[in-house]
C-alpha cells in the first residue's frame, strides 16, 4: 500500500512538473501571412539605461526624439536616427510613462510618486510639478494641441490639467478600479480610458461628461491606440484580445486574438497596421525566466494587418513589452522590455 501511494505521489509529482513547464514554455504569435500588405521588421538596435524594468518609449511628434523611462526613474532623450543621448532627467521614485508635446519642446513624465513633471528639453530644467493624484500615476498623454495633459492611475480618477498654468481643469470619474491609459484622439476634443474594470470610456473633454461606456473586454483593458485619422479606437487587454472600433460609436468592427496579454497599442500612421506589446510567456514561464533566465527570447511584440485581422511579424524580447511606439514617419517601431532593454526595429512595407 505504502509503494502504490508512494507511486501515485510521484506520478502526480511528474505531472504537476509537466505542466509547469509546459506553461513556462515562450507563447507564439500566429505564423505570419505571405499574401497581401505586409511590413518587414529589422532589428537596428538596442539600448539598456537602466538595471531597472523599461517602462515606456515615446517618438517627439516632429521625429527628432525618443524618449525612455524607467522603474528606476531614469529618463533618457535621444538623438534620431543616430540614437546619440542628449538629455538624461530623472523623476524621483520611479518613472512610469513619458509623452512629448507636440512640438518637441518640452517632455512629461509621470511615476510612482503620484506625480506628472514638465521638463524643458534644452535645459532639461522642471517647467512645473503636478500634483494631487493619490498612489501611482500609471499613463499620461498631452493633448495634440499641447494646451492640456491628462493622467490617471491607481486612484481611479482622470485628472486633465492646463499645461500653461498649472489649472486643474477637468476631473474625470467613473472607473472604479486602477486606470492604465489614457489617450487624447486626434481633434482633441475627446479621450479615451482603459481601467482593470474592465471597461474603456471615451469622454467629452468640453464638458466632462462621459460618452460611451465600452464592455466588451473579459479582463482589464491596458492599451489603447487611436489611427490617426481619428476613425478608429483600439482596445486591448489582458484577455488578449485587440478590438478595432469605430470611433464614432465604439462598436467593434474588428476583433484579433493575439495569443497572450496585450499591454500597449500603436497604429502605424497610415492605419493599415497595428502593434501590441504584451506578454511573452504564461504566467509560470514569466516567473521561471526571472528566476532563471530559462526560455530564450519570445514574441513579445506582434504586428498585425487592421483590415483583416491577418498576422504581419512576431518580433522576440528576452521578457515582456510594457511599451510600443510607432515613429510619426512609420519607419521606426520601439518597445520597452520588463528587462530593462528597449528595442528598435526599421518597418518596411511589402
Amino acid at each position: 500500500m505504502a509503494g502504490r501511494k508512494w507511486r501515485i505521489g510521484l506520478g502526480a509529482l511528474l505531472l504537476a512538473l509537466g505542466a509547469f513547464l509546459w506553461a513556462a514554455w515562450p507563447t507564439s504569435a500566429p505564423e505570419p501571412v505571405r499574401d497581401g500588405p505586409r511590413l518587414s521588421a529589422t532589428r537596428i538596435a538596442a539600448f539598456r539605461d537602466a538595471q531597472a524594468p523599461a517602462r515606456q518609449g515615446a517618438f517627439s511628434g516632429d521625429g527628432r526624439w525618443l524618449a525612455t523611462s524607467s522603474a528606476a526613474g531614469s529618463i533618457v532623450l535621444r538623438r534620431l536616427p543616430d540614437l546619440t543621448v542628449v538629455r538624461r532627467l530623472a523623476h524621483p521614485g520611479g518613472a512610469t510613462s513619458v509623452a512629448f508635446d507636440p512640438g518637441g519642446k518640452w517632455l512629461a513624465t509621470a511615476g510612482y510618486d503620484g506625480n506628472v513633471a514638465l521638463w524643458d528639453l534644452a535645459s532639461g530644467r522642471l517647467m512645473r510639478r503636478l500634483t494631487g493624484a493619490r498612489g501611482t500615476v500609471w499613463t499620461i498623454d498631452v493633448s495634440p494641441d499641447g494646451r492640456r495633459i491628462a493622467a490617471a492611475g491607481e486612484d481611479r480618477i482622470i485628472r486633465v490639467w492646463e499645461v500653461a498654468n498649472g489649472r486643474l481643469a477637468l476631473t474625470l470619474a467613473g472607473h472604479d478600479k486602477n486606470v492604465w491609459e489614457v489617450r487624447f484622439s486626434p481633434d482633441g476634443r475627446r479621450l479615451a480610458s482603459g481601467s482593470f474594470d474592465r471597461t474603456a470610456r471615451i469622454w467629452d473633454l468640453e464638458s466632462g461628461a462621459p460618452l460611451r461606456v465600452l464592455r466588451e473586454h473579459a479582463q482589464a483593458v491596458v492599451g489603447l491606440a487611436w489611427s490617426r485619422d481619428g476613425r478608429r479606437l483600439a482596445t486591448s487587454g489582458d484577455d488578449s484580445t485587440i478590438l478595432i472600433r469605430r470611433a464614432s460609436d465604439g462598436v467593434p468592427i474588428r476583433r484579433i486574438e493575439v495569443g497572450n496579454h496585450a499591454y500597449k497599442l500603436a497604429f502605424t500612421p497610415d492605419g493599415r497596421f497595428i502593434v501590441d506589446g504584451g506578454r511573452a510567456r504564461t504566467g509560470a514561464g514569466t516567473f521561471l525566466h526571472g528566476l532563471t533566465g530559462w526560455g530564450g527570447a519570445a514574441d513579445a511584440v506582434r504586428l498585425w494587418r487592421v483590415s483583416d485581422g491577418a498576422p504581419v511579424a512576431a518580433l522576440k524580447l528576452a521578457d515582456d513589452s510594457m511599451s510600443v511606439a510607432v515613429s510619426p514617419d512609420g519607419r521606426l517601431l520601439a518597445a520597452a522590455g520588463d528587462d530593462g532593454n528597449v528595442v528598435l526595429w526599421a518597418l518596411r512595407p511589402l
